[in-house]
């Protein structure tokens, strides 16, 4: 019976793509989770649930899903907005919901309607401008807490106090940061079978529990912002 809705030929590479892709995303999710204000049980648990929906709902066998640095973006500020609005994270949960349901109904009618085979119509260097700014957002909204510091929520103040870096920076934090880069972009060069991002995430996270540095760890970040009250 599985057979007739599932090539099950395809098990083998399913479930070792699956376990891939688990591990890869695991990491972003936290990080993504911190970075939107929300915390990284959110981002852990925002993971899953675009992978259990994108199985029952995706439109084709090979339809990726996981957490994206645009979404970030556009969560973080529309998180920071709700919350100035209604003074807390848990007052602003029904915007934010709503928020994300509304833009998900307009995406379906966009489907229907056909406007992705416009796309092919949009420049490329506004494409990939958007793209470049997206990730240049992120990494500036990063520098502080490579540096074992608080970042500011919005870029423009992140350029304006970087002088503080100087002065309040962690060493340890920002030893435990470049090696946690190094491993990333150094490991493939010699093997691919492991991903690079999940042991640099396990051997750092090791070498920092066995050291006597104070260093921030996400136990310590709240799972929310705090209310602006």
């Amino acid at each position: 019976m599985l057979s007739s809705f599932y090539d099950t030929k395809n098990l083998k590479g399913d479930l070792t793509g699956g376990l891939v892709a688990g591990v890869v995303a695991l990491p972003l999710a936290l990080a993504f989770g911190v970075q939107s204000g929300l915390g990284a049980i959110a981002g852990l648990y925002g993971a899953i649930a675009v992978g259990i929906f994108a199985a029952i709902f995706g439109g084709t066998a090979t339809q990726a899903s996981g957490p994206t640095g645009p979404m970030t973006v556009v969560s973080a500020a529309l998180v920071v907005k709700a919350i100035e609005l209604t003074g807390s994270v848990e007052a602003a949960m029904p915007i934010i919901i709503l928020t994300f349901l509304t833009g998900g109904i307009i995406q379906m009618l966009f489907g229907f309607i056909n406007i992705a085979g416009y796309i092919k119509y949009f420049p490329y260097p506004v494409v990939s401008g958007f793209m470049s700014g997206v990730g240049l957002i992120i990494i500036l909204l990063q520098i502080f807490p490579l540096f074992g510091m608080v970042s500011p929520k919005n870029t423009l103040k992140v350029l304006s106090d970087m002088p503080l870096l100087i002065e309040g920076f962690n060493w340890q934090a920002l030893v435990l940061g470049s090696l946690t880069v190094f491993i990333y972009y150094t490991f493939p060069k010699i093997t691919k079978v492991i991903p690079s991002a999940l042991v640099a995430l396990i051997v750092v996270s090791v070498v920092a529990y066995f050291l006597p540095w104070q260093v921030p760890i996400i136990g310590d970040i709240p799972s929310g912002l705090p209310s602006l009250n």
